[in-house]
């Protein structure tokens, strides 16, 4: 026995209006439509479902029995598919996004607040997490994208590029280094240099492929870039970062300035676990977030 959905559909309008007439109009199907779907359904199923009258259509025992049970089949199955066609319209939904932590204070704010305006019944929850920890937050399933610097390749692991940026100094406003006309990375030997831990220095020195006399030297390394701000505002020292940091070294009354020789960029990448299908929403917030970010304005 194989009833099929339109059947069980004309039978629970059937048992629901006890009207032929009244259930057809219900289905928007003509009432010798809905008719045959009665018989088809008690040809598949061997034995009758309503008795017929003149006046009213009643269940048999049959009838009564399956009534209750096809209409929580059709109630159920209802809800799923408006659950389907609500998130693929995106009148519903839920994105979660790995970052680390400058950029979780920073750009992914505003790119959030920006999305909600176009998206409001889409919910996006950010987890801030230590650099290093992004893509094993996507591997495992607890997020469904990551946002983070470009780290050596990891199975199971899709990235796509979402900018490229170059480093810029950061030094209090009254600092000798903003009276230069041009930077250059050599001019940062003479000063405190505060770093990140990790593979953040390692990167920056690998890049310069510089002369000992350019080589950083950090005077202090710290977990958090919030840190390395903070000390640079108490006026510990001066540090690096890329630009979409603007709002925070804004708040600490700091200022930004391009480096040169060599002009050094860092690449932030969108990471996804392969083979594995994003929903609909997270597939609209990945599109707005390049389209977010490709309306920053350029840095060089």
């Amino acid at each position: 026995m194989n009833p099929t959905l339109r059947q069980m559909r004309a039978f629970v309008a059937l048992a629901k209006t006890g009207n032929f007439t009244q259930a057809a109009d219900y289905l928007h199907v003509t009432q010798s439509a809905l008719s045959g779907l009665i018989k088809e359904l008690e040809a598949t199923l061997g034995a009758r479902v309503v008795d017929r009258s003149t006046r009213k259509v009643t269940l048999t025992e049959i009838g009564r029995g399956l009534y209750p049970l096809f209409a929580k089949m059709l109630d159920d199955l209802d809800v799923a598919l408006q659950d389907v066609a609500n998130k693929t319209s995106l009148r519903q939904g839920l994105v979660r996004v790995a970052a680390p932590q400058l950029m979780s204070c920073t750009l992914l704010p505003q790119v959030m607040a920006a999305y909600r305006v176009r998206h409001p019944e889409v919910q996006v929850r950010l987890v801030d997490a230590p650099v290093e920890n992004v893509a094993a937050r996507v591997l495992s399933g607890e997020v469904d994208l990551g946002i983070g610097p470009e780290r050596d390749p990891m199975p199971q692991i899709a990235a796509r590029q979402l900018f490229e940026m170059p480093f810029m100094l950061v030094a209090p406003h009254g600092h000798p280094l903003n009276r230069k006309r041009r930077l250059v990375w050599a001019d940062l030997a003479q000063y405190p240099f505060i770093s990140l831990q990790g593979q953040f220095t390692e990167r920056l020195i690998t890049d310069m492929h510089a002369s000992p006399e350019v080589a950083l030297h950090p005077a202090n390394e710290v977990t958090f870039m919030t840190t390395a701000l903070a000390m640079v505002s108490a006026g510990l020292g001066i540090t690096v970062c890329l630009p979409y940091a603007e709002p925070l070294v804004k708040l600490y009354q700091l200022r930004m300035r391009l480096l040169h020789e060599p002009e050094l960029t860092r690449r932030f990448f969108v990471t996804t676990r392969e083979g594995r299908s994003l929903s609909p929403a997270a597939e609209s917030f990945i599109s707005f977030l390049f389209e977010f970010v490709g309306r920053l304005p350029a840095q060089r």
